[in-house]
């Protein structure tokens, strides 16, 4: 076992002292939102809009209809649904408000985390702001610390989650959002430890859909949430959980994450709480797709335009291409690589988004990856799954992964000629991120799929001053039935 792996014995006497748990419930509820620098703000509001600006582009999609019907059978309720009203209980709207946000896959990601914050904290914040005296100031900085405690949980694993079947926004974001909800809820330090530790039991989110694209994956941000927002009400009125969700014999490293446990860094739970801000580590997809194939998605875009530079027909790449060689990091593989005939051919939209062979073929063939990529027609193009079946994966041993989801496409051609393009560092990541006004532009084309422009610059202006809004007014905003 490394140096890094979890010390049981050294960390049990930290427990008594609130260890892990009991520095985060402090900085989560000490937090003060002028102490955040305005830049974080702003990034903040911004990663705010842009999961809304994905909810309403879900609006419409089989998944979003089903999810809905499926809440209401549990009964209806005075919660806000994001362009639906209030129809649902409170734990139920924070599910449908997770499904809506997470479940295109095209929310954000924190690269080192590997795990969707947003998209589990917006629905817990807003939930529980909903209907109670909490100002838009209040909302923003249970967010921030919400988002700053599951980014750094989810580092510890070190992407070990994946290795062994968890979905870590599932699993670590409901540790956030505890701690977002206990915050708002106005829970004592000793209480917000004990809502983490009671979250402990309650942590959930299997990688089982990649084998058939199940839609079970983009429920789990929002039951996350509900989850979270449960075990800090209990907490709040006394109720025990564990004292070391974290470091104990039995907690979250320790039992999720089994051939992966000596890899964890506990220290990265906690590293420069309150100094360094992992907002900014935040990645925003340019692409509709699992953030680990972004790079083949723009490798293949850049491959289409030199392939028309040099005067080739797209009409004949399939004949002249005899092997795409595509380098991955050796941390995505059982993701969106195995298994090699399932990725091929994706059955449905889901497994497309977890594909580098077809994000890498549509890349190559169309020179974009979007939404209209995984629409039932796209999924069947011959010329497309054709030029997918000739895609081979290895190990690229110069990746930077987690720190970049970096990609290298390879073109073998019949005549003897290789065409390559790297992407070493994913567009959108910290290292190399979109702007907020891309933001923005972003969030205007998600959001106009289901709204008129009157709607979404109201939207827009909502939110990027929800630090200025009185209680209730961006619930009154976002609840407006589309």
């Amino acid at each position: 076992m490394s140096t890094q792996a979890l010390r049981n014995d050294d960390r049990q006497a930290d427990s008594t002292a609130g260890g892990i748990s009991g520095e985060l419930a402090k900085f989560a509820l000490e937090l003060k939102l002028e102490d955040v620098p305005q830049a974080v703000r702003e990034r903040a509001k911004h990663l705010l809009l842009d999961a809304i600006g994905l909810a309403y582009a879900a609006h419409s999609t089989d998944f979003a209809r089903v999810a809905m019907d499926g809440l209401s059978v549990l009964g209806s309720g005075d919660a806000t649904v994001i362009g639906h009203g209030r129809v649902l209980g409170a734990r139920d709207a924070m599910v449908m408000n997770g499904v809506l946000a997470h479940g295109l896959d095209f929310d954000d990601t924190h690269s080192r985390g590997v795990i969707h914050a947003t998209a589990s904290v917006l629905p817990c914040v807003f939930g529980v702001t909903d209907g109670r005296p909490l100002d838009g100031a209040q909302t923003l900085a249970a967010y921030i610390a919400g988002m700053e405690a599951a980014t750094r949980i989810g580092s510890v694993a070190k992407s070990g989650f994946h290795q062994v079947g968890f979905h870590p926004t599932g699993v670590v974001g409901i540790f956030g959002c505890a701690l977002a909800a206990a915050r708002l809820l106005g829970l004592t330090q000793q209480q917000a430890r004990m809502a983490q530790g009671i979250a402990l039991s309650m942590a959930s989110g299997s990688l089982e859909f990649l084998q058939d694209g199940a839609w079970t994956k983009r429920m789990h941000p929002g039951w996350a949430a509900q989850s979270a927002y449960t075990a800090a009400a209990l907490a709040s009125r006394g109720y025990v959980g564990a004292s070391a969700p974290y470091e104990g014999r039995f907690g979250l490293f320790a039992s999720y994450l089994g051939e992966q446990r000596g890899n964890a860094d506990l220290a990265l739970a906690t590293a420069a709480l309150g100094d360094k801000w992992e907002i900014d580590e935040v990645a925003i997809k340019p692409v509709p797709a699992c953030h680990f194939t972004h790079a083949f998605a723009d490798a293949g875009t850049a491959l289409h335009h030199e392939w028309q530079r040099r005067g080739y027909q797209l009409t004949e790449m399939i004949e002249q291409v005899g092997r795409i060689r595509v380098k991955v990091p050796e941390g995505v593989v059982k993701v969106v690589c195995e298994p090699v005939a399932n990725k091929r051919r994706p059955a449905n939209a889901y497994d497309a988004q977890f594909s580098v062979p077809y994000v890498t073929a549509s890349a190559l063939l169309k020179g974009r990856f979007t939404l209209d990529e995984l629409e039932p027609a796209a999924l069947r193009d011959d010329a497309v799954l054709a030029l997918a079946a000739k895609v081979d994966y290895e190990i690229d041993p110069a990746s930077t992964f987690p720190r970049h989801y970096t990609g290298e496409v390879c073109l073998e051609l019949a005549n003897g000629e290789t065409l390559s393009h790297r992407e070493a560092v994913n567009r959108g990541s910290a290292d190399r991120p979109l702007s907020n006004d891309e933001i923005v532009a972003k969030y205007r084309a998600n959001a106009g799929r289901a709204l008129p422009e009157a709607r979404i610059e109201k939207i827009r202006e909502t939110v990027l001053s929800l630090d200025t809004l009185p209680p209730g007014a961006w619930h009154a905003v976002l609840g407006e039935a589309v």
